[in-house]
């Protein structure tokens, strides 16, 4: 063996005498070096100047419910490529050197481990320190008389006192006259005896660790799926009084104001209710830059049981007849709840980014326009989820209500009108499906999955929509829209292709009853309902002012034709001011006033009379972010003038919501 071998082994106490002192932090330190290690470099600033000071033996003079995700492949590729090319550039070896080899003037030389104060001769690692500072001679200590050996050590710092530890090792191997002696040879022996069964530990446990990741990633479910879940409990009740009639039918004739005769005092029949619904969603990707969405969802909420403004009176033909329902006040979390708890497969869909910032949307089951457009509704929506507005209306514009089913969409960006315009898109989108009146087969007119008559794809209820999306910058952004669509006898205008179908008393979300089922006004008159034609505009805007308060704005008109019997006109508008983080991080103000949809006129002979006043919906919540995963949001809806008449009292709802995500 050679005599530098032999010298060398001499200072191996050194060694692992360096080791024990800088080492905890150094392992406390240590990762995957397949990830980490790459990352480590990254964030560390080599200019940073060390706070253990060491000896200088030489004096001397360096980050849409698509396009962000990646697959389990593409991260791996990565992170071994920064690994690659980070783990030993030049310039860190460089500065390990400058850092063993710089004068540090605020340190002092150590001659014995006794002129620490903060080293216990009873400490672990007193004789280790005596042994580097008396024996070797290179350690020093703060000028304070300090070591702070409790202090995390950096893979920069450990080098450098390695490095002058070795140093003088070297010299004073240089400065020995004989070889190794007996008493270091034995020393040494020693040493690894002493650590033999820390290291025989060491070694089982870290066997044991590869076992139970082996496991992990044999039994895991998928390494491109995520599995996210939503849970609302909500209170709500609704408070009410006396009501006026919609309209007054005798004879055929439609009129206003009926006589005080034709009053009823409609007691409350709404009771204090505790409601849920529970949303699980598993997001699957297949290429890094798709997303295939299978939801499932169970809930007991129901709508209202009739608010008290639509009672049942005699048509003047010798059978009853209920007013349409209204869809006004529906909670946000009616939406997709069966009623019962039962479970179902409420949204089955897939998307896909292609050429830049172009998009691809398929809906087997559960589709609406808003999965693959923006709303301009920033913090009132969430896809009817539990972190926005308490009411569905307060969500977006009703225009993104109209059908809804099966289909698809295509969204193409238009990067090309320049950096003003940089984020504008044009997209267009395709729904069939819905629900009407059952059939004698038993099949709902306009579901897409039927093969009866007035249904399919292309022979039952469907919609088309396209957008235009202005980005002008980063605070300011409008939408311009238009829907056409097809709605059977029967069918709401406003259901979101039957979101509350599985719920008595019709399926539409927002609006009077008479703006959902307009042909509704003909009963009584002889004519008879009919299937409606809707040709729909909007417009949607946001401006945030400051990442504290956003303004949200819309306003939607639809000309609904009356097959053969005419025409009704249906506005829409709504206002959102949003504050969030208002107390803590996630909190969130949110005020709101809007009109819902609501029929100012129809051309349908002259027996069309009926009330035109403003139905208001004004709302406003708190919601309360207890914990990264649970939120307390309660809020109160004040409907005036409901079912567009001004003889119906105010209507009340007030709602107590509690959303764990997770």
């Amino acid at each position: 063996m050679s005599k530098i071998l032999w010298k060398s082994l001499l200072f191996s106490p050194a060694i692992l005498g360096a080791t024990l002192v800088f080492g905890p932090s150094a392992i406390a330190t240590e990762t995957n070096p397949g990830t980490d290690l790459a990352t480590e470099f990254a964030t560390i600033n080599p200019e940073q100047q060390p706070e253990v000071a060491t000896k200088n033996t030489t004096s001397g003079n360096q980050l849409k419910s698509l396009d962000k995700a990646q697959s389990p492949n593409q991260v791996s590729v990565t992170v071994k490529e920064n690994t690659v090319a980070q783990a030993v550039p030049s310039s860190s070896i460089d500065e390990i050197i400058r850092y063993s080899r710089e004068n540090n003037r605020t340190s002092g030389q150590v001659t014995s481990v006794s002129q620490l104060r903060d080293v216990d001769p009873t400490s672990w690692a007193f004789q280790a320190l005596q042994s580097l500072v008396e024996r070797y001679g290179c350690i020093e200590g703060y000028p304070d008389r300090t070591f702070r050996g409790n202090r995390a050590l950096t893979r920069y710092e450990f080098a450098a006192g390695l490095n002058s530890c070795l140093d003088r090792i070297q010299e004073l191997i240089a400065a020995l006259p004989q070889g190794i002696g007996k008493e270091d040879l034995a020393a040494l022996q020693r040493l690894q005896e002493e650590f033999a069964a820390e290291l025989a530990t060491l070694r089982g446990r870290v066997d044991a660790l590869e076992a139970r990741v082996t496991k992990v990633e044999a039994q895991q479910f998928s390494t491109t799926t995520k599995l996210k879940g939503e849970a609302i409990f909500a209170i709500a009740d609704v408070w009410g009084g006396q009501r006026g009639r919609v309209a007054y039918r005798e004879r055929g004739v439609i009129r206003d104001n009926p006589a005080p005769r034709d009053r009823w005092d409609v007691e409350d029949r709404n009771n204090t209710v505790f409601q849920d619904r529970v949303r699980l969603e598993f997001q699957t990707s297949f290429t890094g830059r798709d997303v295939l969405h299978t939801r499932i969802s169970a809930g007991n909420a129901q709508r209202w049981n009739s608010l008290p403004y639509t009672p049942q009176f005699n048509g003047g033909f010798g059978s009853d007849f209920v007013t349409p329902r209204t869809s006004e006040g529906t909670l946000q979390y009616f939406v997709g709840s069966t009623g019962d708890n039962s479970v179902v497969l409420d949204w089955l869909a897939y998307e896909t980014a292609f050429l830049g910032g172009s998009k691809l949307y398929l809906a087997a089951t559960g589709g609406i326009h808003s999965d693959y457009v923006d709303v301009k509704n920033p913090y009132f929506f969430d896809g009817d989820g539990g972190n926005g507005s308490i009411s569905a209306f307060a969500q977006s514009n009703p225009i993104y209500r109209i059908g809804g089913g099966s289909g698809g969409a295509i969204s193409f960006g238009l990067g090309g009108l320049g950096s003003f315009l940089k984020g504008t898109s044009i997209t267009g989108g395709y729904f069939a499906g819905g629900s009407g009146f059952l059939s004698t087969s038993g099949n709902a007119p306009g579901s897409a999955n039927s093969p009866f008559d007035k249904n399919g794809l292309f022979n039952g209820n469907y919609s088309a929509l396209g957008q235009l999306d202005l980005n002008f910058c980063d605070t300011f952004n409008l939408a311009l829209t238009y829907v056409h669509a097809y709605h059977t006898t029967g069918s709401d205008i406003f259901s979101a292709g039957g979101s509350l179908a599985g719920q008595a008393g019709g399926s539409g979300i927002v609006g009077t009853g008479i703006a959902n089922l307009p042909s509704s006004l003909l009963f009584g008159t002889g004519r008879g309902a009919t299937p409606v034609v809707t040709n729909s505009y909007g417009v949607s805007g946001n401006l945030r002012l400051s990442k504290y308060f956003s303004i949200s704005a819309w306003g939607m008109y639809t000309d609904a034709t009356l097959i053969r019997r005419g025409s009704a006109d249906i506005w829409s508008y709504g206002l959102g001011i949003a504050v969030p983080n208002l107390g803590k991080p996630g909190n969130l103000l949110g005020l709101f006033a809007g009109v819902e949809p609501y029929v100012t006129g129809v051309s349908a002979g002259p027996r069309s009379a009926f009330s035109r006043d403003m139905p208001w919906h004004i709302e406003g919540f708190y919601k309360f972010q207890l914990t990264d995963n649970i939120s307390l949001t309660p809020g109160v809806i004040w409907l005036m003038a409901p079912e567009q008449n001004k003889n119906n009292d105010d209507i009340f709802i007030g709602t107590l919501r509690t959303t764990f995500s997770f």
